[in-house]
């Protein structure tokens, strides 16, 4: 039985599911889950990121994360960690970016947070040399200071959608009519997570809420805020999103994402404010929310970037500046994509981020 079969039969049975419950399936069913089931990473996937497009990216996070440890007096122990580390490219470039800085490695004990079985194997090979270990969840994390990075993680944490009716919300949710999977709306209710949303929107806007957000940034800041360490936070989105931002890609090509449930990667825009929030509430600091081309280009991708380009040529040195720009310009990456970095509230903040 396929995926849809099985959600559909589950509407039947039980009536229409939020958008969350939906997408959890989705991504994350054992057996038929998106992220369970392949690969999707680089070009002969479904979607690239910023460590497929260029080495620089990774490089500037591991050196912004090592200078954070530095200027926190070089602890001896400290967990270096990735959550969601799709293939390990961006945590084997960290490294390799940090491997002269006197002492780091050797304090590291490196993991990484993933689900994937499947993931977890390429994520093994990939960096077979520095002997990580994995856990399923934040909370399994060792209490020592946390240099943590999440580059296109929270994007894809399951969403619930609302639509504004008066002052009340409607959920969206998804339901099946005949063999189709269908978005409908319930009766509006009052919400008192969306209060702070009647002031800046008006009837049919719709508004979306990722329950596991702040849960997850909430321990994060909290080993932070006790132990020590910084977070580097990257990702698509803004201060708060309006509108729907639910997308389904496959095959680099947007599709519709009630079409083929699990063969398709579910994402949606990240609201940073709750993570702001939940840092604040955990007693850990948290830098301007900084777009990800300024932030790059403080942490010297330009000059990087130059070093690299000596001695290249013709197609190589074309792909060099085309990785550049597509990192950086505004049209591009470079404002789309959003950096929040989260530090002790007695440190500095981590490099890269304006005070």
């Amino acid at each position: 039985m396929t995926l849809k079969n099985q959600i559909i039969a589950r509407i039947r049975q039980d009536g229409p599911i939020s958008l969350a419950d939906y997408m959890t399936d989705c991504l994350l069913h054992p057996t038929l889950g998106y992220y369970t089931t392949r690969d999707p990473f680089g070009v002969a996937g479904d979607f690239i990121t910023a460590p497929e497009i260029s080495q620089m990216f990774g490089e500037l996070i591991g050196l912004s994360l090592a200078q954070c440890w530095l200027d926190q007096g070089s602890p001896a122990r400290i967990t270096l960690a990735e959550i969601g580390p799709g293939r390990g490219t961006l945590m084997l470039d960290m490294l390799r970016a940090t491997h002269k800085i006197a002492g780091f490695h050797a304090a590291i004990d490196l993991v990484l947070i993933d689900a994937s079985p499947k993931l977890r194997a390429v994520q093994a090979e990939t960096l077979q040399s520095y002997a990580p270990r994995w856990c399923n969840s934040v909370t399994d994390l060792p209490d020592q200071p946390l240099f943590l990075v999440a580059n296109e993680f929270f994007d894809a944490l399951p969403i619930r959608q609302y639509q504004r009716a008066g002052p009340g919300w409607s959920e969206r949710r998804v339901g099946s009519q005949d063999d189709r999977l269908i978005f409908g709306l319930t009766a509006p209710n009052n919400l008192d997570a969306l209060a702070h949303r009647l002031d800046d929107t008006k009837d049919n806007d719709l508004v979306e809420i990722s329950p596991t957000t702040a849960p997850i940034t909430a321990t994060i800041a909290q080993r932070i805020a006790t132990h020590g360490g910084a977070a580097l936070i990257v990702d698509y989105g803004d201060w708060r999103s309006l509108g729907d931002t639910l997308q389904a890609i496959r095959d680099h090509k947007p599709v519709d994402p009630l079409a083929d449930p699990g063969l398709a990667d579910l994402t949606a825009h990240v609201d940073f404010e709750p993570l702001a929030n939940a840092a604040r509430a955990a007693g850990c600091g948290h830098t301007k929310l900084t777009t990800q081309g300024v932030f790059l280009e403080r942490l010297g991708i330009t000059t990087r970037a130059q070093t690299l380009a000596k001695g290249l040529k013709d197609t190589e040195l074309e792909a060099l500046i085309s990785a550049h720009r597509r990192l950086t310009h505004p049209q591009e990456m470079g404002n789309l994509f959003k950096t929040l970095g989260l530090y002790p509230p007695n440190a500095s903040p981590p490099p890269g981020f304006g005070l």
